[in-house]
C-alpha cells in the first residue's frame, strides 16, 4: 500500500528526456499559434462554445456514459428526455459544460489550472450539479462534490494510496504542478499532472473526469479553447488507458530514472499525450483553413438553395465574411448579397431559421452560426457523432 509521497516520484521527467520531447512540443505550439491568430475573435468565441460540448461528449464517452450531441444541445436548452437513462446522461453532459465555463471564470480571476484548488473546484462543480440519484458510485457510495475519499480503492490492477495518506500525496502534487508554466513546459507538466492525479485517485469517484477537465483548462493558454484533448483521447480509449497503466509501473532498473515509479513509463505516456495533442491541433487547423471553409460554405448553401426557397447562393460571400472578418450589421450583410432589400430580408430570415447566422435582437449585428444539423458539412469529422 502506498503511503508516502516519495512513492509516486518522478513527478516530472529529467531535463534530458524533456529535451527529447521538445521538438514535438514546439510543433504543437507552432500549429496552435497559427490556428488562433488566423481567426477573428468572434468566430473563435463561437468555436470555443462548440468545443465545450465536444469536451463534454468525449470525456463522458471515455466513461461509457455519452449521450447524443443532439441531446446535449436539447439539455442546454433545458429540454430533457423522458427516458431516465438518457436524461441522466444529459445531466452529466451539461454538468461538464457548465463546470468548464465556471472554472474558466475562476481561472481568469486568480490561480493556476494545475492546482489542488482547481481540482477540488472541478469536482464540486461537476457533482454539485448532479441530483442525488446521479451521485451514486458504481459501488453504491454517495459522492459529495470536492470531498477527498476516506476509504481505500483499487482501479483495475492499480491499488491507489492508502486513504489516510491522500492529503500528503495531493499536497506534493500541488507543490510540483501549481506554477505559472511557460508554454513550452506546460504541455509536459499537464501530461504528468494528469497521470499522477489519477494515480493518487483523491476522490471516491470522478477522478478521470476531473483530470480531463483540469487538463483542458490548463492548456487554454495554448489551445485557446479551439481544439479538444478529450476528442483525441476518446478516439483511442484503449491506448489512453494502456499508457496511463504503463506510467503506473514501478522503476525498471538503474537506467529507469531515480524515482519509485518508472520514468520510461511516464515519458511514454507524455509522448502519447503529445502525439494526441499534435494530431488534434493539426486536424483543427486544416479544418478551419479559409480555403476549406469557403468550399464547404459554398457546398452547403448550394445544397440548401435546392431545398429551401428562402436560401440563395448570394449568401455565400457574406457568410464567408462573417467567418473571416466577424459580425456585420444587417444592412451591410444585405448589401453584400447584391439582392433587393425585400429578397435580402427573406434570405436573412431563412439563414436565421437554419442557424447559419445568429442575431440576439432584430436590429443587432449578425454573427456566424455553427448549427448542429449542419456541423458535419461545415466541419467534416470534427464531431461526426452529431450527424448520426
Amino acid at each position: 500500500m502506498y503511503n508516502s509521497p516519495h512513492q509516486f516520484q518522478p513527478l516530472l521527467p529529467s531535463e534530458g528526456l524533456q529535451e527529447r520531447l521538445a521538438p514535438k512540443v514546439r510543433e504543437i505550439l507552432d500549429h496552435s499559434t497559427q490556428l488562433w491568430t488566423g481567426l477573428h475573435p468572434a468566430t473563435a468565441l463561437k468555436l470555443r462554445v462548440l468545443t465545450r460540448s465536444i469536451n463534454s461528449y468525449y470525456s463522458n464517452r471515455i466513461e461509457q456514459q455519452e449521450t447524443h450531441p443532439l441531446n446535449i444541445e436539447r439539455a442546454l436548452a433545458k429540454e430533457f428526455s423522458n427516458n431516465p437513462d438518457t436524461a441522466t446522461r444529459q445531466r452529466l453532459a451539461i454538468a461538464h459544460v457548465e463546470a468548464e465555463k465556471c472554472l474558466e471564470k475562476q481561472l481568469n480571476q486568480s490561480g493556476h489550472a494545475l492546482s489542488l484548488d482547481i481540482a477540488v473546484s472541478a469536482h464540486q462543480e461537476l457533482y454539485g450539479r448532479f441530483p442525488e440519484q446521479d451521485r451514486i458510485s458504481p459501488n453504491g457510495i454517495a459522492i459529495e462534490g470536492g470531498v477527498i475519499r476516506t476509504q481505500n480503492v483499487q482501479v483495475g490492477r492499480h491499488v491507489a494510496p492508502a486513504w489516510e495518506s491522500v492529503p500528503a500525496f495531493i499536497a506534493a502534487w500541488d507543490q510540483t504542478y501549481n506554477k505559472n508554466w511557460a508554454a513550452h513546459d506546460l504541455l509536459i507538466a499537464a501530461a504528468c499532472a494528469h497521470h499522477r492525479f489519477t494515480w493518487v485517485h483523491p476522490f471516491t469517484d470522478g477522478n478521470g473526469r476531473v483530470s480531463r477537465l483540469q487538463t483542458q483548462l490548463a492548456l487554454l493558454p495554448i489551445t485557446r479553447g479551439l481544439w479538444s484533448v478529450n476528442r483525441g483521447l476518446a478516439r483511442n480509449v484503449d491506448q489512453y488507458y494502456q499508457y496511463l497503466a504503463y506510467a503506473d509501473s514501478p522503476r525498471q532498473g538503474d537506467l529507469d530514472g531515480r524515482g519509485n515509479l518508472s520514468e520510461k513509463g511516464l515519458v511514454s505516456w507524455i509522448d502519447v499525450f503529445l502525439e494526441n495533442c499534435l494530431a488534434q491541433v493539426k486536424f483543427q487547423r486544416e479544418m478551419l483553413s479559409v480555403t476549406h471553409i469557403k468550399l464547404r460554405i459554398q457546398a452547403l448553401v448550394t445544397f440548401l438553395s435546392t431545398q429551401n426557397a428562402g436560401i440563395r447562393i448570394e449568401a455565400i460571400l457574406p457568410l464567408l465574411h462573417l467567418f473571416i472578418a466577424g459580425p456585420l450589421c444587417r444592412g451591410n450583410f444585405a448589401q453584400m448579397t447584391g439582392l433587393s432589400e425585400r429578397t435580402a430580408r427573406r434570405l436573412i430570415s431563412a439563414l436565421l431559421k437554419e442557424g447559419l447566422i445568429r442575431s440576439e435582437i432584430s436590429r443587432a449585428q449578425i454573427e456566424i452560426g455553427f448549427p448542429l444539423k449542419h456541423l458535419n458539412c461545415l466541419f467534416p469529422n470534427l464531431y461526426p457523432e452529431a450527424n448520426t
